[in-house]
This record gives structure tokens, sequence and C-alpha cells, in this order.
């Protein structure tokens, strides 16, 4: 889950809520499980950033199948129509996604005192896929006077009534280090939000 205009730190941190779309969605979402103490996600022994000093793992129970929910997740170009903080989204190739794809996205960064209305520009290159299982990506975000490196790790175990869904991201950058505690409540909020998204999708498909 990197803007402003001039150097104004505080002010690229107030851009960051709707950038990673938080919408009105800062509370975890029913059936959302809280992190806990544990170990960080791998896929393919791939982890997070270990580094990093602003990280956050949560975990949901989508009831529906499998297949729906790596294919929502995977279909990157269709991400808009069931994800409202994703302007446009493309793949960057025309295979399938696997180890190597990228993809490009967009979000609306709204006006605030410092910077007009813009928007974020996201690179995610997959670095390890795992069919039906995990997926890991990095990149980075960037607008107008702010950027972030991100390391997103996403694992998926069927279940007997649905489909466990564990995230873990981290990020980095001059910007989002200078105040750990608030980039790390943003990043908190965005993939709880970005949980509630998928299952509501998911599950609306059955």
């Amino acid at each position: 889950m990197t803007v402003t205009r001039g150097t104004g730190i505080p002010a690229a941190l107030r851009a960051l809520p709707l950038v990673v779309g938080l919408l009105s969605a800062a509370v975890a979402p029913a059936g959302a499980v809280s992190p806990g103490p544990a170990t960080s996600l791998t896929c393919e022994g791939k982890g997070v950033d270990p580094h990093a000093q602003i990280r956050y793992r949560t975990e949901t129970l989508i009831h529906a199948p499998l297949r729906t929910v790596w294919r929502l997740q995977t279909d990157v170009e269709r991400r808009p129509s069931w994800q409202p903080s994703v302007m446009t989204a493309e793949r960057l190739g025309h295979a399938r996604l696997r180890a190597g794809s990228a993809f490009r996205w967009t979000t609306p960064v709204p006006p605030n005192p410092a910077t007009p209305a813009t928007e974020l520009e996201i690179t995610s290159t997959v670095g390890q896929l795992r069919h039906h299982s995990c997926l890991r990506w990095t990149g980075p975000a960037v607008g107008e006077g702010l950027r972030i490196d991100g390391v997103h790790v996403w694992t998926f175990t069927a279940t007997g009534n649905g489909v466990r869904v564990r995230t873990e991201e981290t990020h980095s950058g001059a910007q989002v280090d200078a105040d750990v505690p608030t980039a790390s409540e943003l990043l908190r909020a965005s993939l709880e939000a970005w949980l509630r998204d998928l299952r509501t999708a998911a599950e609306a498909r059955g």
C-alpha cells in the first residue's frame, strides 16, 4: 500500500488517508480478526521489509470460494469495479499475473491546505506468486513531493466455511519515516478497508 507540494511532511501525511483508500473505514471491518503477535507472512519464503519502521498485519474470513477471492485479487485491471479507492489499473504486459508481472494503478489525493487535488501512481511488481495460495509484490507509490516504498504479502487459505485472507505490508520513505505513528495508523486503516472491499465483492459473487 506515496503526495504534497513542497517539502511539508505533515501536509504530505494529511494527504494520505484517501490516498490509501480509507474513506470512513478507520475501524476494522466486521469479520476481520485483530492482528496479534506473529511471525511475518511469507510467500515462497519471502516476506516484508524487516527493516521498515512502518508495518501492519491483519486478516479476515471471507465466506466465498477460494477461486472467487483469488480471481478478484489477481485480476488487477478490474479492481476499480470493486475497490472504490482505485481510479485506474492496468497490467504492464498481456500475460496472466505471475512472478515478474507488473501493474500500475492510481488513486485520488484530495485537496488539503498544502496541495491541490491530484493523484498518486503506484507501480507494483510481483516477486512471488503461488496459485490460490499467496502473493508478494513490491514497488513505489509516487506523488507530488511524496514517495513510499512498499512491500506487500497476501496469503489465502481455504477453510470449512470460506477463505482466510491474511495480509501484511511495510512502508518506508523519508516522509512516512518522519512520523511513524501517523503513517502506521494510515497503513492500518488502508489494509482494513482493502479487506472489507475484497470481502464485500467476493461474498456478493458467492
